[in-house]
């Protein structure tokens, strides 16, 4: 480590500390050339977590844009609030489970867990989320959709 004073090179860790439950240390040195001591802290650098797009394209995952993709779905539907806070813990703890050896998971995966998700909590959701994640190119695929559902017996 860098000597902040002198600039040197070489120095002697004199303690170390654990702080942030484990996460990081905190170590106190000296410099063997002038004497001065300083604290340096050191943190695990993780990888973060990427969505890997349609076009390839590799983004970190962001929790709010789930979160508003949700939202839209079950908006105006009787869905409390909490439970949309539920719903998006789990389907982000599916997805770093799903994507844990990678760091990663598709934006393909990720829909369908939504989608599977939605089935179970509001069918009207379901509709919602399926017409804009698979791109319905006409009435007809969208029908389909539906009566995967059982239709209008569902909700």
């Amino acid at each position: 480590m860098r000597c902040p004073n002198c600039g040197n090179n070489d120095d002697k860790v004199i303690e170390s500390r654990t702080l942030g439950e484990g996460e990081i240390i905190r170590r106190r040195r000296e410099c063997l050339q002038c004497g001065y001591r300083f604290t340096s802290h050191e943190k695990i650098e993780e990888k973060p977590f990427m969505v890997v797009k349609r076009d390839g394209r590799r983004q970190p995952f962001d929790r709010s844009k789930l979160e508003k993709g949700i939202e839209r779905a079950l908006e105006k539907r009787p869905v409390a609030t909490e439970m949309i806070e539920i719903i998006v813990s789990e389907i982000e703890d599916q997805a770093f489970m799903q994507g844990r050896i990678s760091r990663e998971i598709t934006t393909s995966e990720l829909g369908e867990l939504v989608l599977k998700r939605l089935n179970s909590v509001d069918k009207v959701a379901y509709i919602r989320f399926a017409s804009v994640y698979k791109h319905f190119e006409n009435l007809d695929e969208f029908i389909k959709e539906v009566n995967k559902l059982g239709g209008a017996n569902n909700e």
